[in-house]
């Protein structure tokens, strides 16, 4: 009996790791250097750190920002590069090596706020609906007890205060995730700032990476920010629960996002796909892959097969500490098809030396 791609590559792993892991006869451990996205930044710290310390290969990883990550990875800076917004054809096309978009794991976009009802105690159980949340970051709602607000919280004394809206600052996948969402619920949002790693802010102030905004945040009672949701769960930041296409309110956890995620048709080729608004009843509403970034062709041999190895650790044990962290473990038909895929990275295209 033949096996699938997927099992062929498998074993083909194993092999490589038995290799790779004796050491090298003494040679000095291979560095893969990697960039990008904030987002799933502290999940894939945790796998390079436990890959670093168990397979005789060093991994750094730099959470500059998807917009960075993608630069530097264009600009051969790093060995790989990694995105919450997939790259374009026009991103791909300047990279002569080519481009295998590789989705490793995938999570939740939240609303966090720093909020006091009427008598001072924290507001913990706030909801907001798609007009309302649309509304807030288009400026056209600015007051806590505005009633787009109060009428989704009837038993939440809103206080007479001022919104202020935090945004991410840099080139942030995170922001593209959220912009999308943005852009398939409001009508105004999309013909407006629309959908993108950047765009043009009606309201508030920037601040960068996931940590910026949080931290703007938890500084300044009346702010409201988006940031990943692992990141929100780490750092103890009070979450909005928002209404989602079937008209219920879901809360952020791991199971919302994860009923989300299930609700993705069958993936296209190219390993890209989107969920702007997904369908589901129990579905939270902002949820999305991120992806690691390859050169198809890499012109040294051994840190080609170093970063496969690498990614294959990622996606089949590495899952497994991915709910501890917030995040979703990818579903077994997808990482299949990942797992395939890493055979399009290939040593060629040129000579380091």
């Amino acid at each position: 009996m033949s096996l699938s791609r997927a099992a062929q590559s498998v074993v083909h792993f194993a092999v490589l790791f038995s290799v790779l892991g004796c050491g090298g006869g003494g040679d000095a451990p291979i560095e893969l250097k990697g960039a990008g996205a904030s987002f799933p930044a502290p999940l894939y710290q945790r796998w390079f750190a436990e890959y670093s310390g168990s397979h005789g290969v060093k991994v750094e990883y730099a959470s500059a920002g998807s917009g960075a990550g993608i630069k530097q990875f264009t600009e051969k800076l790093v060995d790989f590069g990694a995105s919450d917004a997939a790259m374009t054809d026009e991103e791909m096309a300047k990279v002569e090596e080519g481009v295998q978009l590789l989705p490793m794991t995938a999570g939740s976009i939240v609303m966090c706020y720093n909020l006091n009802d009427a008598k001072g105690k924290p507001i913990a159980d706030l909801k907001l609906s798609r007009a309302a949340y649309a509304a807030i970051f288009l400026g056209e709602v600015s007051n806590w007890n505005d009633a787009a607000i109060a009428e989704n919280n009837p038993n939440v004394q809103l206080p007479n205060k001022p919104i202020s809206v935090v945004y991410r600052s840099d080139s942030s996948g995170t922001t593209f995730v959220f912009t999308q969402h943005l852009s398939a619920v409001s009508e105004k949002w999309k013909n407006g700032p629309g959908a993108d790693k950047t765009v043009k802010w009606p309201v508030g102030s920037g601040a960068p990476k996931n940590d910026g905004v949080a931290g703007a945040v938890k500084q300044n009672e009346g702010a409201i920010g988006y940031v990943e949701f692992g990141f929100a769960s780490k750092t103890g930041i009070t979450m909005a629960s928002l209404q989602n296409k079937s008209g219920r309110f879901a809360a952020p956890t791991l199971e919302t996002a994860t009923a989300a995620l299930n609700s993705i048709p069958e993936l296209p080729p190219d390993l890209r796909a989107w969920l702007p608004d997904p369908e589901g009843d129990n579905s939270y509403p902002i949820v999305s892959f991120t992806w690691i970034l390859c050169r198809k062709k890499n012109p040294d041999p051994k840190r080609a097969e170093a970063l496969k190895h690498l990614l294959m650790y990622c996606l089949t044990d590495g899952q497994k500490v991915s709910e501890e962290l917030g995040y979703i473990p990818l579903p077994a038909n997808v990482s299949q098809r990942v797992i395939s895929a890493l055979d399009n990275i290939t040593s060629g295209g040129g000579n380091n030396s």
